[in-house]
């Protein structure tokens, strides 16, 4: 197990069938497998990047504000705001910068920083998905 703090790419096969001679008798014939995953960045203690942070930062870098990014996504601005403070606070450097409303409205706006780690993690997410088509065209 990593040490606290270190992050851990974890990600979750939630379908798998194989066309191994031991594992065919085992599955119902008729039924359409796949495989399946998903794919997250996490501490011992939390998780720090996922598809829907990933999603959350491209909306706020879309919309301008944690609540119209909260807003597409169907999502309470509480628990915008509480996923922004937990990137931010995992973080080397903030993800999402933010001002207060006033005479021009606060905002929020995501940082070069954040901006790199959309496009990381997009391309880790390719690749992640990438592999999942190669084992599923090997395996089923």
């Amino acid at each position: 197990m990593a040490t606290s703090g270190a992050f851990l790419f974890y990600f979750e096969i939630k379908h798998c069938r194989t066309n191994l001679p031991r594992m065919k008798h085992l599955l119902r014939p008729g039924l359409n497998f796949r495989l399946n995953g998903r794919l997250w960045v996490e501490t011992n203690d939390d998780r720090y990047m996922g598809i829907g942070r990933l999603e959350l930062l491209t909306q706020i870098q879309a919309q301008g504000s944690i609540s119209k990014a909260a807003q597409q996504m169907g999502m309470s601005y509480k628990r915008a705001w509480d996923l922004v403070s937990s990137l931010n606070a995992q973080s080397g450097r903030p993800l999402v910068s933010t001002q207060a409303g006033g005479k021009r409205g606060g905002g929020a706006e995501v940082t070069a920083e954040g901006q790199q780690m959309i496009q990381e993690f997009q391309a880790l997410q390719e690749r992640f998905q990438a592999f999942l088509r190669a084992e599923e065209a090997r395996l089923l």
